[in-house]
């Protein structure tokens, strides 16, 4: 129970990943703060019932990341918030040629600047305390680009980046700031961009372990940069991918 009397803040936790890394931070002796948009408030409770099963505090929040003034609402009506995990995303696939701005600003306003409007709303009380864990969910599409994402890889490239200047920005202060670069993640999302079980076996002969991913493969690394264990980790993006890719 390595974050027993710590509180976590999750965006884009009703499902996939950002559901399962709620979970399991709530096993490791967190009360979690779960959020998402309004329209997802039926898989909300679900998570939030999966959580109060562990024991754990949790708590449900509606939030668009893309509206300051709300993230600003919700970090105040959160409380003390000691790890931030900044999951909330979409892709949409679509070749460069393709891509409309509507949606390339869509992915922008939702992967990247999401990003930075909760940090920011949350840094502060981080700073005032002299302590605090940030993990944000790139890719490993965020390194290399993918074909039909380019948009995406290239939100999720900012967020490498926005990882390590912000460790730097914030680091005096004892808070660390790390990335997940999760590689094929059999979420919703995942399945409907890999389109086929022809894909799947693709990927999976791809990978070093010969298998794509879960949810809950996430949820290990994701806890060691929420924990004191990972206290001298900062500015890192940590691929999770099953050998996927290798830089």
């Amino acid at each position: 129970m390595m974050l027993t009397g710590k509180t976590a803040f999750v965006t884009g936790a009703s499902r996939g990943i950002g559901a399962a890394v709620a979970v399991g931070l709530a096993k490791n002796g967190a009360d979690v703060v779960i959020s998402d948009l309004k329209g997802q408030n039926a898989e909300l409770e679900k998570v939030r019932d999966r959580i109060t099963e562990t024991g754990q505090k949790a708590r449900v929040l509606h939030l668009d990341v893309t509206d300051k003034a709300a993230i600003e609402a919700a970090v105040a009506e959160a409380g003390k918030i000691d790890i931030l995990v900044n999951n909330a995303g979409i892709l949409i696939p679509k070749t460069l040629e393709e891509l409309d701005e509507k949606t390339w600003d869509a992915h922008f306003d939702v992967n990247a600047k999401g990003v930075l409007l909760v940090t920011n709303a949350v840094l502060p009380q981080m700073r005032k305390r002299k302590a605090g864990r940030i993990i944000n969910i790139a890719s490993i599409a965020g390194r290399q680009g993918v074909p039909t994402q380019g948009h995406y890889a290239a939100t999720k490239a900012v967020d490498i980046t926005l990882t390590r200047v912000y460790a730097q920005e914030a680091g005096m202060d004892g808070i660390t700031v790390n990335a997940i670069c999760p590689g094929i993640i059999l979420t919703e999302m995942g399945k409907e961009n890999l389109g086929s079980q022809e894909a799947m076996d693709h990927w999976s002969n791809v990978a070093a372990l010969k298998r794509l991913g879960a949810p809950d493969d996430i949820v290990g690394p994701v806890v060691f940069f929420a924990s004191d264990q990972s206290r001298f980790v900062t500015g890192q993006a940590l691929n999770v991918c099953g050998g996927i890719y290798f830089h």
